[in-house]
């Protein structure tokens, strides 16, 4: 039985791509700087000393890692791979998005440019917000500015459940991100004005329309809710998703997968907030997978809750707490199994701002697929290729497949 799954440590970037310095991004590092900062002691909340990775080793991390940056990670204890192959890939793609990412590694590169919201204030064109407001019945909106998802609902909360109006704010990324509380719109209510939104913004090239619920009686105590949903723009080619279904296959999507692909060549959907949940879900899917069954894990905390929020100690801690769940799934792959780790871009906590960062990804692999290094990856849809090759699929038109090592 051929079965395959993939899983997106998300923003776990292993350093700079050759592109960094066009978008800003020379000398980040996201593992590199988490691991040192390790070494330096500055990591001691919940953990301490030097970063402990042992599963991840075992599929190659390090050396991973030293043909993306040339530098060694400085881990608790050196751990040679074991039945891995083991590389690192560079993105095609226009943009460090999560979009970009996710499309280009299921073979569908994105080669033209999004649309984005520049305007640190006053973020959105006024016949924009005047449509919206219109279409979706709303009085007003709050935010209209580039902003981080804690600190604009702490500053716009407040009025928000007062006034009724979302707060609909921006990022680096080609996004627009509406906040509301649970209390103020129903989840029937805030999918409609999300889909009028998406409507609108096709116009604007815009990647997604994000819903940000949240929750608390303050701002003191706001915290966003596990009810987040993306609203992603359709891919503009064929994915692999769609390349297997159309097979006969079947793609269970656990995390956000299905919404960045607006739930094309989707077959299932399992939900799930927070890393232990998700990969609670990837267990069980891969527990019960069929004959051509591909499920893709999106580890969505590693961004979300640690990378954008440039907290270090948090973000080394969840490695290590994904690291012994990792595990326990290692152990129930088998030799005629595919299992790939990468990522999607880096977002290195230690870099300035908090956007994402221009890396290098890992591409660690297991299963049937001959051990040792793959080297450089050109394209992250050398993935796909490599899928495609293991089903027996008809080749995809980007990337070349690593399963027979031609790189």
């Amino acid at each position: 039985m051929k079965r395959a799954l993939v899983i997106v440590l998300d923003s776990v970037g292993v350093g700079a791509s050759p592109d960094a310095n066009y978008f800003g991004d020379s000398g980040a590092n996201t593992l590199l700087h988490i691991a040192q900062a390790c070494a330096n002691g500055q990591c001691e909340q919940g953990r301490s000393g030097l970063l402990h990775l042992p599963n991840l080793q075992t599929l190659g991390l390090q050396p991973c890692c030293e043909l993306a940056c040339k530098e060694s990670l400085p881990l608790r204890e050196t751990i040679t791979p074991v039945n891995a192959a083991y590389g690192c890939a560079t993105e095609i793609s226009t943009g460090k998005d999560t979009t970009s990412g996710h499309w280009e590694m299921m073979g569908a590169p994105v080669l033209f440019n999004w649309g984005y919201f520049t305007n640190p204030i006053d973020s959105f064109p006024e016949d924009l917000i005047a449509l919206f407001i219109e279409q979706a019945k709303l009085p007003g909106i709050l935010g209209n500015c580039i902003a981080s998802g804690i600190e604009v609902i702490e500053r716009f909360g407040e009025q928000h459940i007062l006034s009724g109006k979302p707060i609909c704010y921006t990022s680096a990324d080609s996004v627009f991100q509406i906040a509301y509380h649970e209390s103020v719109f129903s989840s029937d209510r805030a999918n409609t004005i999300c889909q009028i939104a998406r409507k609108l913004l096709n116009d604007y090239n815009i990647a997604r329309v994000i819903a940000r619920p949240f929750t608390g009686q303050d701002a003191k105590c706001f915290h966003r809710t596990a009810n987040r949903k993306d609203y992603s723009i359709q891919p503009t080619e064929t994915t692999f998703l769609e390349h297997l279904t159309n097979q006969h296959g079947r793609v269970i999507s656990v995390g956000k997968i299905a919404d960045i692909f607006a739930n094309k060549g989707i077959s299932k959907t399992l939900k799930a907030d927070g890393m232990e949940k998700l990969m609670d879900n990837t267990i069980h899917a891969w527990k019960h997978c069929q004959e051509k069954d591909l499920v893709f894990t999106n580890i969505v905390d590693f961004d979300t809750l640690y990378g954008h929020r440039r907290d270090v100690n948090g973000y080394a801690l969840a490695l290590e707490k994904f690291d012994l769940r990792l595990g326990e799934l290692l152990a129930q792959v088998k030799d005629t199994d595919l299992v790939i780790l990468t990522a999607d871009h880096g977002c290195d906590p230690t870099f300035s701002g908090t956007d994402h960062t221009r890396e290098y990804v890992p591409v660690l692999a297991r299963g049937n697929i001959q051990s040792g290094s793959i080297g450089v990856r050109n394209t992250f849809a050398d993935i796909a290729q490599s899928l495609a090759e293991y089903f027996d699929l008809t080749p995809m038109p980007f990337g070349k497949s690593f399963l027979n090592r031609t790189h």
